[in-house]
């Protein structure tokens, strides 16, 4: 099984997992679909503001958000901290991620985010790199 097979194994066993946890859930899950410019040009799902799939032309990358907050009440953005995982779809890289990002309510529904992510290069020994992200998505 090469590297590419076992990121994606282990990215479908992350998404089964998370959704039997959602499932067992009696609150409503809230469910955000959108664009954004990480793996490539990427789709994004996130579900209750704290697991994020994207995927994309260059690869794909899941995203667990650990901590978030507001700056002040009256301003509609906030700031949040996570951890994750990314790889190529040509399987030349892998590694882990810390997403830093802040999001910004536009509208009911509309919101637009933006991280740094230092990464942890896998493939051929450890390699500290640095990533970014720019998405916009709307929560049903």
């Amino acid at each position: 099984m090469n590297k590419i097979q076992t990121c994606l194994g282990l990215s479908s066993v992350l998404v089964l997992s998370s959704f039997s946890a959602l499932a067992n859930d009696t609150q409503a899950t809230d469910i955000s679909v959108g664009m954004a410019v990480d793996q490539g040009l990427s789709a994004v799902l996130e579900l209750d503001n704290q697991y994020r799939f994207t995927l994309g032309n260059d690869g794909g990358a899941f995203d667990y958000i650990v901590k978030g907050g507001q700056f002040d009440a009256n301003t509609p953005v906030s700031w949040y901290v996570g951890v994750g995982g990314w790889s190529e779809w040509e399987g030349k890289s892998f590694g882990a991620r810390v997403p830093l990002g802040l999001k910004w309510d536009l509208t009911k529904g509309w919101n637009m985010y933006g991280q740094v992510h230092p990464e942890l290069d896998l493939y051929s020994g450890a390699e500290l790199k640095i990533g970014g992200a720019l998405g916009i998505k709307y929560t049903f």
